[in-house]
């Protein structure tokens, strides 16, 4: 049943034309995973190469996680579902949001499926959105800031993409409070 559910994902072609470059679902998804990290949409690097988080973004994540690529890219630790799994578009500050009919299609059922996720990291507005619903008013910095309350399940990232580097500097406590944090919750969950 999940191999059937994963395979029909991959094979998606539901939004192919709102896609500029086509579809190409990304993601990465097994039963016993135990981090779920939910992003917004791949890039064009990202869905050049079929790898999520396969550009400077993944960098900066992975070294706010303290793991490796091998264990990042270990689909039995670590799941990879963005909100939108194909790359959306360009817009004028940035990529388009994800595509909503690809949660509306996919997201439930494939999360269902992760019983095992002691962890989920939900980056940028989207993803906190879906995941833990706050108030619409509140802004994504007063999400990210109040992030001591939704351990030890949930944890709210802005955006690792270097797009980032300025608010990141203006908002020091990210890195000195919560990469620490996270680090520790990482470890702990995978055993390291």
């Amino acid at each position: 049943e999940f191999v059937n559910l994963t395979e029909n994902i991959r094979a998606c072609v539901h939004c192919s034309a709102h896609l500029p470059l086509g579809p190409r679902p990304v993601f990465q998804a097994n039963p016993r995973a135990k981090i779920l990290i939910v992003g917004q949409a791949p890039s064009t690097a990202v869905h050049a190469t079929g790898i999520p988080f396969n550009d400077p973004s993944g960098e900066r994540l992975r070294h706010w996680l303290g793991i490796n690529r091998d264990t990042f890219y270990n689909e039995e630790l670590v799941a990879i579902i963005p909100m939108g799994f194909c790359y959306p578009g360009r817009g004028k500050g940035g990529d388009l949001p994800p595509r909503p009919e690809c949660a509306e299609l996919w997201r439930a059922t494939l999360l269902a499926h992760l019983a095992d996720i002691e962890l989920t990291i939900a980056i940028g507005r989207y993803a906190i959105d879906w995941h833990l619903k706050p108030k619409s008013s509140t802004t994504l910095q007063e999400i990210v800031a109040d992030w001591e309350q939704y351990l030890p399940t949930f944890i709210t990232l802005p955006h690792p993409s270097p797009r980032n580097t300025i608010w990141l500097k203006k908002n020091p406590w990210v890195e000195e409070k919560i990469i620490p944090a996270l680090r520790s919750r990482v470890a702990e969950i995978l055993g390291s």
